[in-house]
């Protein structure tokens, strides 16, 4: 029997202790299609006694139905549940599995091999300590091995294994294994991954896999399970300065204030000066509160509820930290950003970014070079395609406590949103915070929007007219202008052509040019109506997403949105200015509604449909809801 089966035998509690107490690592398995990920980790689990018989079971009849291993097990079917990777015989979600071993605890994510499913391999590897990249003997090191590396390093994992597998297909030859491990070597070196660990195995036939292979005599390093056990973790989270982002503020009773979340980094104690972000209050640990009860010290990974020896606002998204080493606080900064939306990044365009335990809008500003993964070289661009990697500028709508991923991997690193599906976009760490955000401050002033509202007699607002080229907003828009003139009401038309003379003479009409048009035109329709105006902005403003943002940015008091509803042939028909019949001809390109599409709204305020509505009568109908409103009177 072995030791771990002695103390199960006789004391259950003492192996129950000695398993509590093993540490735990996390690792990763990627590389190219095929190169054996999901057999080395079935194949792990089958070594470690933890497939149950049932499984074993259906694991042979998978095999005969499914496998790719003629007569054998195909260890891979132990780890690739969705139906459509066992059809395809590939990897595309992640899948975690947990095993145990007598040193060590672990949990390894098996992330795809495609290039379309880079994005899920990233967030395989978000909490990896260790990567176990594998290579086919047969194929040497391919694109996405170089990208899966480029991806490790740039995630921060500092252990990696080069796993040379399949090598029973190529004899054991070791003349293979050197080769492919001086290709590997250097691009490790300029991507800084120099203390990798190469290992000779073959995962079907499980070589070298927990113990040293006869078939490898020329071998004389750690199997795979053996390295794992040994290799050192540094505990860095442990060792940085204390965070804990605010999850909820824990209010039972009138008696008790306490602020939970997970401590990403450091430890604390009652008595500890803390320094609270963004709003920079201090004060002092009173208790550190858990559910077996309070503790004396606590550290990264523990989730608590710490109170306060002074009442201080504190809400959802704010950072405890060490009084005498805090985060630093940014809205501005420069991110590496791997992109994993299927439509491409348009700088400007509004996101969600969850950053730590706080949601904020964020914009990439300005994309400064991408980087190719193969070469390594940074090339100049305009937008990310989906799994490029670029070095970007990026503005939050507000300044939120952060640290360079480099030295922390929690409060460092983000997500961008989809606002209108909610789908993950994008995947981000930051360099550094830009110089200006430090130095550009909100100017007070004592003649404030409430002042000007007063002198003009009305509410703000701002009627936003959207719909194709030639469906009539223009004519709509000023027509409504010229009555509520007539009313007395302080006003300005904002024209999509006017401006485009000026302010955005400078942008033409490709998708990324349009999102920037309409950025430049919400902003100024805010300042316009902050001075007490009612704006009219008449832009074909074909996205929803920007719509949406100008919604947000102005609010929904003063936001009335105004769809004129034409059929694409009938706005064809009048064409005023002959853009349809140059778009026609192929003299106009990205023209919308031809070859550039418009995304009508779902909800507009106001819903204008030109077949059966007048000029005039809309007209009337946008005055009398602004009555309605409030807006006039």
């Amino acid at each position: 029997m072995t030791v771990s089966s002695d103390l199960i035998a006789d004391d259950i509690e003492a192996y129950l202790e000695r398993h509590a107490n093993k540490s735990m690592l996390r690792f990763i398995t990627c590389g190219s299609v095929d190169d054996g990920k999901s057999t080395l980790i079935g194949r792990l689990l089958y070594e470690s006694k933890l497939v149950f018989d049932d499984q074993l079971t259906a694991l042979e009849a998978d095999s005969r139905k499914s496998g790719t291993q003629g007569e054998g097990l195909d260890f891979a079917l132990l780890v690739d549940g969705l139906a459509a990777e066992r059809e395809q015989g590939i990897t595309i979600d992640v899948a975690y599995r947990y095993f145990t071993t007598e040193r060590r605890k672990f949990v390894v994510a098996d992330t795809p091999g495609h290039e379309q499913y880079t994005r899920n391999m990233v967030t395989g590897a978000s909490t990896a300590d260790l990567a176990v990249i594998l290579v086919d003997s047969r194929k040497g090191i391919l694109t996405q091995t170089r990208r899966h590396s480029y991806l490790v390093s740039l995630l921060g994992i500092k252990h990696v294994v080069l796993a040379v597998n399949k090598l029973d297909l190529v004899d054991y030859s070791q003349e293979v294994f050197d080769a492919i491990t001086a290709d590997y070597a250097g691009f490790a070196h300029e991507i800084g991954l120099d203390g990798f660990v190469a290992i000779p195995m073959s995962a079907y036939m499980g070589d070298n896999l927990t113990e040293r292979s006869a078939n490898t005599p020329w071998y004389s390093g750690p199997s795979l399970i053996e390295h794992l056990e040994s290799v050192d973790i540094d505990d860095a989270a442990a060792a940085a300065p204390f965070r804990m982002p605010v999850q909820w503020v824990n209010r039972p009773d009138l008696d008790f204030r306490g602020f939970s979340g997970q401590i990403v980094s450091g430890t604390v104690s009652p008595g500890d000066p803390i320094r609270v972000l963004p709003s920079g209050k201090t004060s002092t640990v009173e208790r550190i509160v858990t559910m077996g009860g309070d503790l004396d010290v606590a550290g990264a990974g523990r989730s608590v509820t710490i109170t306060l020896a002074d009442e201080i606002d504190i809400s959802r998204g704010d950072v405890l930290s060490i009084g005498d080493n805090p985060p630093a606080v940014a809205d501005q900064f420069e991110a590496c950003i791997v992109w994993m939306g299927e439509a491409p990044m348009l700088p400007e365009r509004p996101f969600l970014c969850q950053i730590g335990t706080v949601t904020v809008t964020a914009r990439i500003t300005k994309p400064k070079h991408k980087i190719n993964v193969n070469t390594l070289e940074k090339t100049a661009t305009t937008t990310l395609a989906l799994n490029e990697i670029g070095v970007c500028n990026l503005s939050f709508d507000r300044p939120v406590p952060f640290d360079p991923y480099v030295g922390n991997r929690d409060t460092g690193s983000f997500i961008l949103i989809d606002r209108l599906t909610n789908g993950t976009v994008g995947a981000g760490m930051i360099t550094h915070s830009l110089r200006r955000s430090d130095n550009i401050h909100w100017q007070s002033v004592d003649v404030d929007e409430a002042a000007h509202t007063r002198l003009k007699g009305h509410q703000p607002a701002v009627l936003w007219f959207t719909g194709l080229s030639g469906s009539g907003k223009s004519t709509i828009a000023n027509d409504v202008e010229r009555q509520l003139h007539a009313l007395g009401a302080h006003t300005y038309l904002l024209d999509g052509d006017n401006v485009r003379h000026g302010l955005n003479r400078d942008l033409g009409f490709t998708e990324a040019d349009r999102v920037e048009n309409i950025r430049r035109v919400t902003e100024v329709t805010r300042l316009m109506a902050d001075a007490g105006l009612i704006v009219l902005a008449s832009f074909i403003s074909p996205f929803e997403a920007e719509r949406h943002a100008a919604r947000e940015l102005i609010g929904d008091e003063q936001f009335v949105e105004i769809f004129v509803d034409t059929a694409l042939a009938v706005a064809e028909e009048r064409d005023p200015k002959g853009l349809y019949k140059k778009a026609r001809r192929g003299e106009l390109v990205n023209f919308t509604g031809i070859d550039s599409p418009y995304e009508p709204p779902q909800n507009p305020d106001i819903h204008i449909d030109t077949s059966v509505t007048t000029t005039e009568d809309a007209a009337i109908a946008i005055v009398d809801h602004l009555r309605a409103r409030g807006t006039i009177s």
